[in-house]
């Protein structure tokens, strides 16, 4: 695949919490130049990012992030901020303990009432694959299926590990026909954003492919 075209499933991620409103406005600036799927970013930056962008790009952002163990009742309403403010995409953490402890009701609950609270907008649920077992992680493809989310995600890229082959595998396997599959963390060459995408995802979530075509000596040209 061309660069151009893997970059077409790149979500261009700036998370961490020292990011300031000059590095998400470059992360939106080269998420536009370079034809990224979306650019996903800190809430509290969704309101003027979506302003700065004038609807040229798509504006994604996390709700209770990256530890998942927030109530369902502030993870909705994180959601429906983050809507107000003009995200049009939302990735979401499940509550991994109560994945555990298998209250696998109450997560599908959660799932749908943000769902919901997205009104009709993409959502995609991190599962942490590298904190859960292979029974748990076909059983969270089951429930996002089950929830009607768009999206189920790999990873925050916060925890011990992120994507791996064998996790996207896994649930391009296991989620109903009309889940889309997202791997994150840890994607830091084309060639693993090109396996991703073999293996089924649709979507990449990666900061380092852009910063890659931009130190590229062809960047100004066809990269």
């Amino acid at each position: 695949m061309e660069k151009k075209e893997i970059l077409k499933y790149v979500d261009h991620t700036l998370l961490t919490q020292s990011a300031t409103w000059e590095e998400i406005r470059q992360i939106l600036d080269d998420a536009m130049k370079y034809g990224t799927a979306s650019a996903c970013i800190p809430a509290s930056y969704v309101k003027q990012a979506a302003d700065y962008v004038e609807g040229k790009l798509p504006i994604c952002t996390v709700i209770g992030f990256p530890n998942g163990y927030s109530t369902t009742k502030v993870k909705v309403f994180e959601t429906e901020d983050a809507v107000e403010n003009g995200a049009s995409e939302i990735d979401m953490v499940i509550n991994i303990g109560h994945l555990k402890d298998k209250k696998y009701d109450k997560i599908e609950e959660e799932i749908r009432q943000i769902h919901e609270a997205c009104g009709g907008r993409i959502l995609k649920v991190i599962i942490e694959t590298c904190l859960l077992t292979e029974e748990e992680k076909i059983k969270m493809c089951e429930i996002v299926t089950k929830a009607g989310a768009e999206y189920i995600k790999t990873s925050t890229g916060f925890s011990t590990a992120g994507a791996t082959a064998a996790d996207v595998e896994l649930m391009r396997t296991h989620v109903g026909k009309n889940v889309k599959v997202k791997a994150a963390g840890g994607i830091s060459s084309f060639e693993d954003a090109e396996e991703f995408i073999r293996l089924g995802a649709e979507r990449l979530g990666t900061s380092r492919l852009v910063k890659i075509v931009k130190n590229s000596p062809d960047a100004g040209a066809g990269y």
